[in-house]
């Protein structure tokens, strides 16, 4: 998150792509324009309480310190629900009503708001680009999923999730075990002498709405290659489910598994 007192941010791209997918409602056009909202910056107006010795650039830019205090100006639907404005260009913000009223132009990008949108004590229920224009809603919930997809696929296949501390845990068994999941990553397994055993859970956070894939690994190599390794093998057979995994050496990750059978083991 950047304040700036001289805006420049532009988005043309995502107007054509916004444009495109409201002229022309396909599966091609709503992935382009969430792939150019996933790059762009906005405008969000804000007031921002500095403290006096906050260091500022040769450019007039500040950069955000965490001392400084921001109070976003939020917008409201028919339901009271708040979401942030999110501008792609100064012609946009002059069309809200309290765009001369003194408030600073905090620059803000995709991952600035689900960073904030992720806390589950945040009321705020996502953003709206262009709120006054040709605008489109990003729900908190389909912001934390891409953000989830968009994780996936930089790991290789692999969710790798921040807990909460002391975040509560549940975890299953799957109704229906995923075969041609299970049976791709015997395949890579089989191929190593790292790998002792793999266990399949079904695991929710009690932050998180959904279920996800939950591999345990007991294993007496390199983690983050392992995972990785795991993750690209089970990547095309998830069907739309998230895939995490946990080493076996934790605490937490034996208790889940204890008195179930691995679906993996390496022979002798």
């Amino acid at each position: 998150m950047e304040i700036s007192k001289n805006v420049n941010v532009n988005n043309p791209e995502l107007l054509d792509a916004i444009e495109n997918m409201q002229e022309n409602n396909t599966k091609e056009t709503v992935d382009e324009m969430v792939n150019q909202a996933m790059k762009a910056r906005f405008i969000t107006p804000a007031k921002v309480h500095a403290p006096e010795n906050v260091a500022k650039t040769q450019n007039g830019k500040t950069i955000m310190q965490q001392q400084s205090q921001v109070q976003f100006q939020l917008i409201q639907n028919e339901n009271k629900e708040q979401y942030f404005p999110a501008f792609t260009d100064t012609q946009e913000l002059n069309k809200w009503s309290g765009s001369d009223k003194g408030f600073t132009s905090t620059i803000m990008t995709f991952v600035d708001y689900a960073n904030i949108l992720a806390d589950p004590k945040c009321p705020i229920k996502g953003f709206v680009i262009n709120p006054f224009g040709k605008s489109v809603a990003f729900p908190k919930g389909m912001v934390m999923n891409l953000m989830q997809q968009a994780q996936v696929k930089q790991n290789g296949g692999v969710y790798k999730k921040q807990f909460q501390q002391n975040e509560r845990l549940e975890f299953n068994d799957p109704e229906e075990y995923p075969i041609d999941l299970m049976a791709a990553v015997i395949g890579v397994l089989q191929e190593r002498d790292d790998v002792n055993a793999a266990y399949l859970k079904l695991f929710k956070p009690e932050t998180d709405d959904k279920q996800s894939y939950l591999i345990i690994v007991d294993f007496n190599g390199d983690m983050n290659e392992i995972f990785s390794t795991i993750g690209k093998a089970a990547s095309p057979h998830l069907n739309g489910m998230q895939l995490s995994m946990m080493p076996y050496s934790l605490e937490i990750a034996k208790k889940a598994v204890l008195n179930d059978e691995p679906f993996y083991i390496k022979e002798d």
